[in-house]
């Protein structure tokens, strides 16, 4: 995928999560079953860093299970992040601005020293990077927070379980790009709530998934379906150092 195209996908996914943080928080009130099930597995007294931690739903569900561990949500989106403080007042749970597409984020996220977390969450985040060069950097990135035995917990979407879903896919000429200039199994996916939008999204298959796993140096310990229409919409890995 070239830099420009990679760059455009970016930016329409990061326009979206700006500008309809609010439509889009209406809509997820609370955790999918998938994510209830992965932090289930989490002691109350691990540190934990959340990728892409949206409104700080996983960070919220930590707290109601009495979760104490130190923790940390990244996002993008500074309004989602402004909503994460709002419902997360833990005196544990901290939440930062920031965008793991570009390079260097651990640095300035973390410091010249980094840290090193227990857990690494990334749900519903893997499948809006485009690009397989820059999805094995980010999770490269998450590997790089783990110690030998951390463990991950991810999920993406796989929105082709849904007749409805299926036929909100965009064409790529709406935005200027043309199918032969992304890759196999990315689409666009428009949103009617309370405004309207596109989103960029990549299908993944469980081997795929796998695949970026072992690439960083983790192994796939457990893998599930959940959420979504016939649970099903949701595709959940948990990886080990």
């Amino acid at each position: 995928m070239r830099p420009a195209v990679r760059d455009e996908l970016l930016r329409i996914n990061r326009a979206f999560y700006q500008k309809l943080a609010l439509s889009f928080a209406a809509t997820r009130a609370r955790p999918q079953p998938g994510v209830v099930r992965a932090l289930a597995g989490i002691d109350v007294q691990a540190s934990v860093f959340d990728a892409g931690c949206g409104h700080g739903l996983a960070a919220r569900r930590l707290a109601e299970g009495g979760h104490r561990g130190p923790y940390l949500g990244v996002d993008a989106s500074e309004r989602l992040i402004d909503l994460a403080r709002q419902r997360v007042e833990a005196p544990w749970a901290k939440f930062r601005v920031g965008d793991f597409a570009e390079p260097g984020w651990q640095r300035d996220l973390l410091g010249e020293a980094g840290h090193s977390f227990d857990w690494a969450l990334a749900f519903a985040v893997l499948h809006h990077l485009p690009g397989e060069d820059l999805r094995s950097r980010v999770v490269d990135d998450l590997r790089s927070l783990l110690p030998s035995g951390g463990r991950a917990a991810v999920s993406v979407w796989d929105f082709a379980q849904s007749d409805r879903l299926r036929a909100r896919v965009v064409d790529w000429a709406s935005v200027g790009l043309q199918e032969g200039e992304v890759d196999p199994g990315d689409a666009l996916i428009d949103w009617r709530h309370e405004g309207r939008g596109i989103r960029y999204v990549h299908l993944f298959t469980p081997e795929d998934l796998a695949d970026l796993a072992s690439r960083s140096g983790f192994t796939v310990l457990s893998e599930y379906r959940s959420d979504g229409q016939g649970g099903r919409m949701g595709l959940y890995q948990v990886w080990c150092v």
